[in-house]
């Protein structure tokens, strides 16, 4: 097949999410195998406004797709938000004559990839990254695994503090607006409630549960960050209905993005730097490399919806092992 596209540009965009890397390394290799040029573009939308970009190779890049992080950095751009800067980042596009993009990221890149298009006839293939697993289109997105696998050692090892001391343990995981993070994490870890975004029933289940507490095994909730409730205020509910059991909290934070990738990320960002890279070669654009039931997806980016859904299935585990 004889491409059109010459110059590919890439960039991650949003926080960052172990696999970047390795996706880089994947596109690399497949525009390598077609004799395209592939150029990253530092720091997001931001680069792309001020015109940032440095040549990569599969070579160099092979060194560090183990690493976490993401090589070209990566940056929320408010200058991209408005059309000055997206004219600016569009006259980088035709300076540098890239013939199309790849946009590595989550729901706010997408949406910034969709601003760009509206004004520009550039090609571009997003690759969901975000550790949340947030996105439609795709079962997991870049980072998720490593995340909940993260989540877990941390619940593993404070766990052993809560049993030693008969305490409650409210550990906070990252998930803003998904609860994937905390259900996995949770579960895995034999949690005793997990309180997510998409239930309001988590609460109850805990508060039955806690208010007759009293044991020398340990107690551990997991939270998270993007339930209705925040952690202070479940401590609060929880001592109303329970004041003499020893409560201590556990705020993960970004510790779940950081570390090098699981080998199920390492290879999704294998598998979606090939994907998303052929796609372009075979015309596809404005669409996301995803992998749904194992199998390559590309989906659409118009109507994109940010929430992945939690299934049904997981919704019965939850009850089952925490109502």
């Amino acid at each position: 097949m004889v491409s059109k596209i010459k110059h590919i540009g890439i960039f991650t965009s949003g926080g960052d999410a172990p696999g970047m890397n390795a996706a880089l390394f994947a596109v690399a290799k497949t525009a390598e195998s077609y004799g395209i040029k592939l150029s990253g573009i530092r720091r997001g939308f931001e680069g792309l406004i001020d015109n940032d970009l440095i040549p990569l190779n599969s070579r160099q890049l092979q060194r560090i797709m183990h690493l976490g992080g993401t090589l070209l950095k990566t940056a929320r751009s408010d200058r991209f938000m408005t059309a000055l800067g997206q004219q600016k980042a569009l006259r980088t596009v035709q300076k540098n004559n890239l013939d199309a993009l790849i946009a590595i990221g989550g729901d706010g890149t997408f949406r910034g990839m969709l601003s760009l298009a509206n004004i520009g006839n550039t090609p571009f293939i997003g690759i969901p990254g975000t550790i949340d697993n947030d996105i439609t289109g795709t079962d997991y997105t870049l980072g998720f695994d490593s995340a909940v696998n993260t989540a877990i050692k941390c619940i593993d090892n404070i766990r052993d503090t809560a049993e030693s001391h008969n305490r409650v343990f409210l550990v906070e995981v990252m998930g803003r607006d998904s609860g994937y993070i905390g259900i996995y994490s949770g579960l895995s870890c034999g949690a005793d409630s997990i309180l997510i975004p998409e239930s309001d029933e988590d609460i109850t289940y805990l508060l039955n549960k806690i208010k007759n507490y009293d044991s020398e095994d340990a107690f551990i909730v997991v939270v998270a960050e993007g339930d209705a409730l925040r952690v202070e205020e479940v401590m609060s509910q929880i001592r109303n209905v329970n004041p003499h059991i020893e409560l201590r909290v556990a705020k993960l934070g970004h510790i779940q993005r950081g570390g090098n990738p699981s080998a199920q990320d390492r290879m999704l960002g294998i598998r979606l730097g090939v994907l998303a890279t052929t796609a372009l070669i075979e015309g596809e654009s404005g669409k996301i490399a995803g992998f749904c039931n194992n199998k390559p997806s590309l989906s659409p980016f118009e109507g994109l919806v940010k929430k992945h859904l939690i299934n049904t299935e997981l919704k019965d585990l939850l009850t089952l092992f925490c109502g």
